[in-house]
């Protein structure tokens, strides 16, 4: 079973302060994650990791994170913008993007962000909208089947994310001829991974890589990055990731292959932001109505705005009535209110008895969650609070209003 990082009577005086439903976040278990990833990877002195803004874009996360030495992956010119107002000095600003507007890459070149650019046809598109920087990244695709042992992990073949082999290297003969004096690598094989061989398997691979691009093309990268793909425990029959069995992992085939090729110099990135963050939330929610038809339905005032992984994806994610957790164990589905029969919270879920009033913890929404939210059917996207270390609640961003809503509206056939 999973246990909420808050206590009942706490989470009490939450909700009477702050109406459900409400993203919260464990600060103290944030800034634990981070120490850790961190300390895993420490026996690299170039190591940073990127975390991911996409998973949660919240400015007081981020600070958290900054305190704690991380730096920001970002996807558009919106994560840019928000990690500069935040203070991110530019060397700890990446920008991992795809299809991307000529004014982001004008942006990312204007803030000085490290550029790592994902498809071969994109260097002549950078250098003819923004110019090339010094330091530049390429993202490889080997396609096929990525596996592990006989477990298939995901197929690179069928993303639209990175470049082939051939690219890769057409792209890096390229960039020096330009004059690009500064080459990292990045790549991404497999989404939320529950397995402690998947970063040393990818680095392996990106290694040897790296060794081929010294001999062919007599090029030293700079740094090479994992990306993310370190998954979280979203069913209780899954085992967490031990992130410093992975560090070591990941350190042994730096030593059995890079270091040979005189290649130790090689920094390590990361962009973790499920690890990082995921279990670090809860989805917080009141049961509104119970119906009975086919099925026992518990009606909550959160809905798929607000946690979008369930209904997009037939994710998982753990819920525990903190109201009634001795409650009769009934056969369940926990949905929301929207006019889409995918809104569902869980299905056929066994639970303690729901009843009104009561509150509900949806687990593991720290990453994926929020920044996924939407305004389908109006509802209004909720407000995120912080638990803090010294215990103490605080709204990191409030819920929107109908206001927010209508304020693109006004002036085009629509009056307040």
């Amino acid at each position: 079973m999973k246990t909420p990082f808050i206590s009942r009577d706490e989470l009490n005086k939450i909700t009477a302060k702050f109406p459900t439903p409400f993203h919260l976040y464990d600060e103290k278990g944030i800034r634990e994650t981070a120490r850790a990833v961190n300390k895993a990877f420490s026996w690299n002195p170039g190591f940073k990791e990127f975390f991911a803004v996409k998973a949660t874009p919240n400015p007081t996360i981020l600070n958290i994170l900054k305190e704690e030495g991380c730096g920001v992956d970002c996807a558009t010119d919106i994560e840019l913008q928000m990690s500069k107002k935040v203070g991110f000095d530019s060397s700890a600003i990446s920008f991992t993007s795809n299809d991307t507007y000529p004014s982001e890459f004008i942006y990312a070149r204007d803030i000085n962000a490290l550029i790592n650019l994902d498809a071969y046809e994109d260097i002549a598109f950078l250098e003819k909208t923004a110019g090339l920087p010094d330091k530049v990244s390429l993202r490889f695709n080997p396609g096929g089947v990525f596996s592990l042992g006989t477990d298939i992990m995901d197929h690179p073949e069928e993303s639209k994310f990175g470049m082939t082999k051939d690219q890769l290297f057409q792209g890096y003969r390229e960039l020096k001829e330009k004059g690009v004096t500064s080459f990292g690598l990045h790549a991404f094989l497999a989404s939320n991974t529950v397995t402690n061989d998947y970063y040393p398997t990818l680095a392996a691979q990106l290694f040897e890589l790296a060794v081929e691009i010294k001999q062919e093309l007599d090029i030293t990268l700079d740094f090479i990055n994992l990306s993310g793909g370190i998954g979280v425990d979203y069913t209780p029959a899954d085992q967490q990731n031990d992130i410093a069995a992975i560090g070591q992992g990941v350190q042994q085939k730096f030593n059995d292959i890079l270091v040979p090729n005189g290649l130790g110099h090689i920094s390590i990135y990361t962009e973790l932001g499920r690890y990082m963050l995921a279990s670090h939330g809860h989805l917080i929610t009141k049961v509104i109505h119970l119906k009975d038809t086919y099925r026992h339905y518990v009606g909550v005032d959160a809905c798929a705005v607000n946690l979008l992984r369930p209904a997009m994806y037939d994710a998982y994610h753990h819920i525990t009535n903190i109201s009634n957790p001795d409650g009769a164990i009934e056969t369940v589905d926990v949905v929301g209110s929207l006019c889409e029969n995918n809104d569902k919270f869980a299905k056929n879920r066994q639970l303690p008895q729901a009843r009104i009033g009561d509150i509900l913890v949806i687990h593991d929404t720290g990453a994926h969650g929020f920044s996924m939210g939407y305004n389908y059917n109006g509802r209004l996207r909720s407000a995120e609070i912080l638990w803090q270390e010294d215990a103490k609640a605080k709204m990191i961003r409030r819920a929107e209003t109908a206001e927010d809503y209508f304020a693109t509206l006004y002036g085009f056939d629509f009056e307040p």
